[in-house]
């Protein structure tokens, strides 16, 4: 067995890992809330996985109504190494159509509300995330796809939208003059609370549709995104199965692993016992070397 626990979070129609030996769902509590659901823990080849359906199994939870700070504290709390989250995603792009898979390199974050930290007052920390994800997982996860017979493009901006309405045409017209090529509603602020727990994230979005700026096409239609949801998700499981088992055996450091070096400002005897005891998953390395 390597030395990698990848923690996977299926996004909509990714409920299971059918690839997983040894699988067994397991109930992880965390300090910052309910977790979607339980951790589906189990190996595929020599990498140790930890599955997470984003939304619960049976898809439960709106997207925004995911306690996306109990996710990733409880990932972290699993074991994981590394995260490779998979989403369902809107195109805004001609060059990205249904069916396609691409790995997201930038974020706009649009959501409104949703707690997007784990540091607060007692305990203040600012991470960078100018370069929001793991560009080696990315690359892992781009020739994944390949392997099981799909089509992967490399690098997008993923624009994260509040939901669950979908955008309309002027909202999604105004996300492409912004630069973005795939709207989602769920990979922020998934992706910002990862680099805070030190794990390395990467995020494979699998195309549904196209957003509605097309003047030409009808408005996005949920029965056909289901459909084509289906179809990807078919895909993603085999995706998964060919990235573990394409991972190096070793696994390298990387230097996400250290994301909260010198990223805390509050002088020790100001910090909040409260708040420490809360963080000893996410922040534990550098706790215990206070």
């Amino acid at each position: 067995m390597s030395d990698w626990t990848i923690g996977i979070i299926g996004g909509s129609g990714l409920y299971a890992m059918d690839a997983l030996e040894d699988a067994q769902w397991i109930d992880i509590k965390s300090s910052w809330g309910q977790p979607s659901d339980e951790i589906l823990c189990g190996t595929i080849g020599h990498v140790r996985v930890r599955f997470l359906p984003r939304h619960g199994r049976g898809h439960r939870i709106a997207p925004g109504s995911i306690n996306a700070r109990a996710n990733i504290d409880a990932l972290k709390r699993a074991g994981c190494t590394d995260i490779l989250a998979i989403s369902a995603v809107g195109s805004l792009s001609d060059e990205l159509p249904p069916g396609h898979f691409v790995t997201v390199d930038q974020f706009i974050d649009n959501t409104k509300g949703r707690p997007s930290s784990f540091y607060d007052s007692g305990f203040v920390a600012h991470v960078s995330m100018a370069e929001p994800v793991c560009d080696r997982l990315s690359k892992h996860a781009a020739k994944a796809v390949a392997k099981a017979g799909g089509t992967c493009s490399e690098g997008a901006t993923y624009l994260a939208m509040e939901g669950p309405q979908f955008s309309s045409r002027a909202e999604s017209k105004l996300y492409r003059h912004w630069g973005a090529e795939v709207i989602g509603m769920t990979g922020m602020p998934e992706a910002k609370l990862a680099r805070e727990a030190e794990l390395p994230y990467a995020l494979l979005a699998m195309v549904t549709d196209y957003d509605s700026w097309r003047d030409d096409a009808a408005s996005v239609d949920v029965g056909e995104i289901i459909e084509q949801m289906n179809a990807n998700s078919a895909l993603a499981r085999k995706t998964v199965e060919a990235f573990c088992k394409g991972l190096p055996k070793k696994r390298t450091p990387s230097p996400i692993d250290h994301a909260l070096n010198d990223a805390v400002l509050t002088a020790p005897e100001h910090h909040d016992k409260a708040l420490l005891a809360k963080l000893d998953a996410v922040a534990g390395r550098l706790l215990r070397q206070a």
